[in-house]
């Protein structure tokens, strides 16, 4: 079967699940992935821009997304830098928004600790030792 098809067998819903991991096809760095616009039909984006995750890039749908260290967090950050339920995203009419779960380390929006706030495309967020670049759809 070729790689592209799926088994009619395997269930892909995402109904529930309003965050995709997508990995991109050229390495990180390349001329093509160094914008901090991607292609696609979707609102928000974050991008793991360092460490053994750098390049992954999860797609934010409408509602509330956890990030952390814990088993059930959608974006998952696999470091003890990272509190297990560190910060959440909020997507809704206005935007995208974070807001710091009470973490130990903290959450950070372009250098400065926030305990919450609006983002917008190329802000950069360091959650423990990751950091993660806000980038913007067609959605």
């Amino acid at each position: 079967m070729p790689e592209h098809e799926i088994p009619d067998d395997h269930d892909i819903s995402s109904d529930n699940d309003k965050t995709m991991a997508w990995e991109p096809t050229q390495p990180v760095g390349d001329s093509a992935s160094s914008g901090s616009r991607l292609e696609g039909a979707f609102a928000w984006a974050l991008t793991v821009e360092n460490g053994p995750q750098a390049g992954l890039t999860y797609v934010l749908g409408p509602g509330n997304t956890v990030s952390g260290r814990g088993g059930d967090c959608a974006i998952f950050l696999a470091d003890v830098t990272v509190s297990r339920e560190h910060a959440r995203f909020s997507v809704d009419a206005n935007g995208l928004s974070v807001t710091d779960l009470g973490s130990t380390n903290g959450t950070y929006v372009n250098g400065t600790r926030r305990e919450a706030g609006k983002l917008n495309e190329g802000d950069e967020l360091m959650i423990g030792k990751f950091r993660l670049r806000v980038s913007r759809g067609h959605g």
